[in-house]
């Protein structure tokens, strides 16, 4: 195990310096929110969506259409990683993450004003599909960079708890998105949502992402990446080709513990209060409300875990969390099918304790595994060829295996059959990352 040695971030004076990584967290955070609000918005409204866009004879077959689209957007997530990775280890973090607020504002702006199924016909789902490819494109680098930006900035021995932050505005959007939906729904009434409600929010991402570009366009580069690059004189040539070369086994270690994740949280926040009121019988606002609080109690608690994990090790916590996925989930959805709303709270109560394990955990991961000089690259790789692409699919998957099985524990073994694979590559194959150094070059062990 390496120690922690004086880096580019901790030169400068430590009052300043906490200064800055405050500066640097509100305005990486904000990507992640817009990103995270839109997809949780997406997520919730996506029966609304469905009878927008897809034809309406068959309301499970729209619903699963609209779970596609996300499905699809997410799988273009590696190819968007690889370019906006490329760049960013090239030209520095901060020049990408100002283009990637941009697109993202008016990719998600332009949904908002999108013509209906109704209006236009079968070029009104390819448009969306479109629109959400482009968003999938800038979200693949979106989240990684922001992340990478953080740690780069952070001190060395509360990188877990400052890295918490960036993984706390992704639920504050998805949490912000479920609001948004739960205040649609009760402000309008079903006719109006339909017909014009549910735009409101998407156009209202636009300013969002302007207050993202002014916060983004005063913070300075990482000192990490400056004094990695020589002030950006020395960067690799081709960082995504250097990343698979030297860096494969901390993707495939990276990839194997996040899978596990990506389906847990996903199953949580976008198809679960779906499964709430269609089977269950909840009624949708009960189910969004239900789900808020949980992510509400959540949110506090992931600065703990960080500050946790800084002090006991990324690992222990990751190994707690994959047993907890297998042990606790299908208790919370036993609490769960007994269909009232208090049994819903207590069943997510249940469901947020390998949240806290993980979450934040894998965030920091995300960048300490990865050499200084090629990270965006490496940990775009990661990030979107395990956690960006199944959390795209499991919505679609999770409601796919309820209709074929019949029951919520379908989705439960598809969670364990990843926590296990997790168990087996944290234990045997995942070297302790906590009070390691950023290296520039190489790994550091």
């Amino acid at each position: 195990m390496s120690t922690v040695a004086p880096t580019a971030a901790a030169s400068t004076d430590a009052p300043g310096r906490r200064k800055t990584i405050r500066r640097t967290i509100i305005a990486g955070s904000i990507g992640n929110f817009v990103e995270q609000f839109d997809y949780g918005l997406y997520g919730y409204m996506a029966p609304v969506l469905a009878s927008s866009f897809f034809p309406a004879s068959d309301h499970t077959a729209s619903v699963l259409s609209a779970y596609a689209v996300i499905a699809i957007a997410c799988l273009v997530r590696p190819l968007g990683g690889t370019l906006l990775g490329r760049w960013g280890d090239r030209f520095g973090r901060k020049r990408v993450l100002l283009w990637t607020v941009v697109f993202m504002g008016i990719s998600t702006a332009a949904i908002g004003v999108l013509p209906t199924y109704g209006q236009i016909g079968l070029a009104a789902p390819l448009i969306l599909l479109l629109l959400r490819v482009v968003q999938g494109m800038v979200a693949g680098g979106e989240y990684v960079g922001a992340v990478a930006f953080v740690v780069e900035w952070a001190e060395p021995r509360r990188r877990g708890f400052y890295t918490s932050f960036a993984s706390n505005s992704c639920f504050l959007g998805i949490l912000a998105g479920a609001g948004v939906a739960a205040l649609m729904s009760a402000v309008f009434t079903d006719e109006a949502l339909h017909s014009w409600g549910w735009r409101i929010p998407f156009l209202a991402v636009l300013p969002l992402c302007l207050i993202g570009v002014w916060l983004r366009s005063r913070i300075e580069e990482t000192p990490e990446f400056v004094a990695a690059t020589e002030h950006g004189t020395n960067v690799v040539a081709a960082p995504f080709r250097e990343a698979l070369r030297s860096q494969w086994r901390p993707i495939l270690v990276f990839c194997g513990a996040s899978i596990m994740l990506a389906i847990l949280s996903y199953t949580w926040v976008t198809f679960y209060p779906e499964y709430l009121s269609d089977t269950l019988g909840l009624s949708k606002s009960a189910a969004w409300l239900s789900n808020m609080i949980s992510v509400a109690v959540l949110i506090p608690l992931l600065p703990v875990a960080g500050a946790i994990s800084d002090r006991i090790g990324r690992k222990p916590m990751l190994i707690t969390g994959a047993v907890a996925c297998i042990v606790l989930v299908p208790l919370a959805f036993w609490v769960g099918q007994h269909g009232t709303f208090a049994a819903a709270v207590v069943s997510q109560l249940i469901y947020i304790v390998p949240e806290f394990f993980l979450t934040g955990i894998v965030t920091v991961c995300a960048a300490e595994l990865f050499a200084t000089r090629t990270r965006f690259s490496a940990s775009s790789i990661a990030y979107n060829s395990s956690f960006s692409i199944f959390m795209g699919i499991t919505p679609f998957v999770a409601t796919l295996l309820v209709s074929t099985f019949g029951t919520i524990y379908a989705v439960w073994v598809y969670l364990a059959v990843a926590a296990v694979l997790a168990l087996v590559v944290i234990t045997f194959f995942m070297t302790e990352t906590y009070r390691s150094e950023l290296a520039a070059d190489k790994f550091a062990r």
